[in-house]
C-alpha cells in the first residue's frame, strides 16, 4: 500500500496517481513473482507517456505536449533509443551520409560514440575537413580538441561517464586516450572481427576487449555498429542491463525470483503487449515495430530517474536522489530516418502504430 507521503508526491500528477495505483491487479504470473512496487506500472506509464510527448513534438501539436509535470519540466530520453537526437544523428550523418567501406564505417562510429557528442564531431570535421580513416591524424585531432576545451568547451557528452584510462595510462588527457585507442582499432582491423561475428554477443565481447570499454559501453557500441550495413543481429538477441537500468530494476520490483537483470530486462519485452493493455494505454509505435531489448532497458534508467520525483522513499542502487537535467526543448525537429534494413523508412512513423 501507499504511505501518505508517496499518495501526496504523486497526486501532483493525476495520471501517474492513477496508473500507480493500480497496484496488484491482474499482473502476469511472472510479474507476480517479482513483487511488483507501485514504480513497476510506472515502467508502463512513464513508457506511454514520453512516446506520447514525442509524437506531440514531432507532429508539431501546440504544446502543453504533455500533462504530466514531472516529464514536461525534466530531460528523459525517448522510449524507441534510435529516436533520440544523438542516435538520428549517428544513423543519418555518421553511419548513412555516405557510401564508406566497413573500415571507414567503424573508425566513424568509435569516432563518434567515444565522444557522443554531435558538437565534438562538427568541429572535428570543420577544422580536419574530412573524417575519414584514411586521412585521420591523432596529433591534428589532439590539437583541435585541447585547443577547444583550452575555450572552456565540453568535449564529451554528459550522457555517459567515459572512463579516462585510469591514473597509470600514460596519456594525461582523456581524449588523447580515445583517440590512440582508434588507432589501435585500425591497426588490429578489428572492422573485420565485427563483420565476421555471427551474433551480437560476439560483437560485444570484442569490444569489450579493449581497455576503457567496459560492460555497459561495449553493449551501446555494439548496437549503434548495429545499426550500419556491416553487420545485421536482431536487437532482441542478447542485452547488457546498465548501471541505470540495474537502479530502475530494483525500484519496480523487491524480488527477481530467481532472474538475473537480463531477464527481467527480456520479460518487459515479451509482455509490453498485455501490460499496455492491462492500464488501457495507447503506446504509439514506431511503424509498429514493437519496443526492443535495447529500449526496454533504457526505459528502467529512465523509470529510476522518473521515480526519484514520483515516489522518491522508493531507492534504488543508484542511491541518486533528483534529475540533473532540466528539458530544453531542441528547436530543430528532426526528419527521423532509421537503419535501411529496419524497413520502416517508407512510412510515416507513426503511420501503422498499434492504437
Amino acid at each position: 500500500m501507499m504511505n501518505t507521503k508517496q499518495h501526496s508526491l504523486l497526486s501532483k500528477d493525476s495520471n501517474a496517481s492513477i496508473f500507480a495505483q493500480k497496484f496488484n491487479q491482474s499482473y502476469p504470473k511472472d510479474i507476480q513473482k517479482l513483487k511488483p512496487t507501485i514504480a513497476y506500472n510506472l515502467y508502463w506509464y512513464f513508457a506511454a507517456e514520453r512516446q506520447n510527448t514525442f509524437y506531440n513534438r514531432y507532429t508539431k501539436a501546440s504544446r502543453p505536449w504533455t500533462t504530466d509535470t514531472i516529464i514536461a519540466k525534466y530531460k528523459f530520453t525517448n522510449p524507441y533509443r534510435a529516436t533520440d537526437r544523438t542516435s538520428q544523428f549517428l544513423i543519418k550523418e555518421v553511419i548513412y551520409s555516405e557510401n564508406n567501406s566497413p573500415d571507414d564505417v567503424l573508425f566513424r562510429i568509435l569516432l563518434f560514440k567515444l565522444f557522443n557528442k554531435i558538437e565534438t564531431w562538427n568541429l572535428l570535421k570543420k577544422q580536419s575537413k574530412e573524417i575519414s580513416i584514411k586521412t585521420f591524424n591523432v596529433e591534428l585531432y589532439d590539437k583541435i580538441l585541447t585547443n577547444a576545451m583550452h575555450r572552456g568547451e565540453r568535449i564529451y557528452s554528459a550522457a555517459y561517464i567515459m572512463p579516462s584510462g585510469g591514473r597509470h595510462s600514460e596519456f594525461k588527457k582523456k581524449h588523447r586516450m580515445h583517440l590512440e585507442l582508434i588507432n589501435k582499432v585500425i591497426a588490429d582491423k578489428l572492422y573485420l572481427d565485427i563483420v565476421n561475428a555471427s551474433t551480437l554477443k560476439m560483437v560485444y565481447d570484442r569490444l569489450i576487449s579493449y581497455p576503457s570499454i567496459g560492460s555497459f559501453l561495449a553493449f551501446q557500441y555494439a548496437i549503434d555498429i548495429n545499426y550500419s550495413h556491416i553487420c545485421n543481429h536482431s536487437e532482441n538477441e542478447f542485452i547488457v542491463a546498465g548501471p541505470g537500468a540495474v537502479s530502475g530494476i530494483t525500484k519496480c520490483f523487491r524480488d527477481l525470483g530467481g532472474y538475473d537483470y537480463s531477464d527481467v530486462i527480456k520479460l518487459m519485452c515479451d509482455i509490453q503487449d498485455h501490460e499496455f493493455s492491462r492500464l488501457n494505454l495507447q503506446f504509439k509505435r514506431l511503424n509498429n515495430r514493437k519496443l526492443h531489448l535495447i529500449d526496454c532497458q533504457n526505459l528502467f534508467c529512465e523509470t529510476d530517474k522518473y521515480a526519484r520525483i514520483a515516489c522518491p522513499e522508493i531507492v534504488g542502487t543508484s542511491n541518486r536522489t533528483r534529475i540533473k537535467q532540466v528539458f530544453k526543448p531542441n528547436p530543430l525537429m528532426y526528419d527521423l530516418y532509421f537503419p535501411p534494413k529496419w524497413n520502416i523508412n517508407i512510412h510515416a512513423p507513426f503511420e501503422n502504430n498499434n492504437d
